[in-house]
């Protein structure tokens, strides 16, 4: 697919698959709430994991792609699957022990914020502009509004879970810019993402069993289970195969799109699924993270400022 065609305005198609894996993604933090109630943790990472690995891995089998043999492929999903999974996962599975579904998903809503300022130091070709250094610190005040003065008072465990989603979101942005060097490998995306959770499966399964032992936890019940399943299946497995399809339809900056939406949909599958509720500064705090991201984004801004300058124009030629 050449760059032109990559970069083509969404078709409705597109939106479509767009919506539906903002929706997907915005269940994995109602999946977790409803996990974090009976499980701990790294059993439910673990699980979440374990599950994606081998769907994927079975889908690269009907597809009939291989993957790569070599050190290099695999200390590079290593480093992914520590980066995109095994940190992030992790964090806001014990984060959302802590704080609501809907407050996780704006928090993790920072991860474009945190990306720009790590790609700025790390990259040579995305550096930071004007308005995206504008977009940083608006959206950072919409994080520090939603946390609240309370945090300099006490650092009870909603203020630790909160900053535990906010690292997750860190990690997220460094896996972005550690994940370009799998394009110029020329390692399919699809065996990206199956190395990764395999990797992370590795990694999980042992952890899981030394310290939770969930042989010795009591069964948990049909939602739970059913939850743990729809989490890797539907919101990492399935969400991949959306995700990847979208970047080679669309490209990464249109599909980036899904970062305004999924704390949408989260925050009304808690309210109307688990009972949850937000307080007044988590809607402010929202508020300013998005204004953050429409100005990082540019595409708002710019459309903005081209329509002013042909209004603009036009007034001065009936003048």
């Amino acid at each position: 697919m050449t760059q032109a065609s990559i970069q083509k305005t969404m078709a409705a198609s597109d939106w479509a698959l767009l919506a539906i894996l903002s929706i997907i993604w915005g269940g994995s933090f109602l999946f977790i709430g409803v996990a974090v109630r009976e499980l701990p943790p790294l059993t439910i990472v673990a699980i979440r994991v374990v599950t994606a690995a081998l769907a994927l891995l079975l889908v690269l089998k009907l597809m009939r792609v291989d993957l790569p043999r070599t050190r290099q492929a695999w200390a590079a999903f290593l480093g992914m699957s520590i980066l995109n999974n095994v940190i992030p996962f992790t964090l806001i599975v014990w984060g959302q022990g802590h704080i609501a579904s809907g407050l996780a998903s704006i928090l993790n809503a920072t991860t474009p914020l945190f990306t720009v300022i790590v790609a700025h130091y790390l990259t040579d070709d995305e550096r930071l502009t004007g308005q995206r250094l504008a977009g940083v610190v608006v959206g950072f005040i919409g994080v520090a509004v939603m946390i609240g003065a309370a945090a300099l008072a006490s650092w009870d465990a909603s203020i630790l879970a909160q900053l535990a989603v906010l690292g997750a979101a860190l990690s997220y942005g460094f896996s972005g810019v550690f994940g370009r060097r799998f394009k110029t490998m020329g390692i399919p995306p699809l065996a990206t993402a199956a190395g990764q959770v395999t990797v992370s499966s590795a990694l999980l399964l042992p952890a899981a069993l030394i310290v939770d032992r969930p042989w010795t936890l009591t069964m948990p019940s049909t939602g739970t289970v059913l939850s743990l399943a729809a989490l890797g299946l539907v919101s990492t497995a399935f969400a991949y195969l959306i995700f990847f399809r979208l970047l080679a339809r669309a490209g990464a900056t249109n599909v980036g799109l899904v970062t305004f939406l999924i704390p949408v949909s989260a925050i009304l599958l808690g309210v109307f699924i688990l009972g949850e509720t937000l307080a007044v500064r988590h809607v402010a705090g929202m508020v300013l993270i998005g204004a953050g991201l429409i100005l990082i984004d540019g595409r708002l801004v710019s459309a903005l400022n081209a329509r002013f300058s042909a209004r603009g124009l036009a007034s001065r030629g009936n003048g």
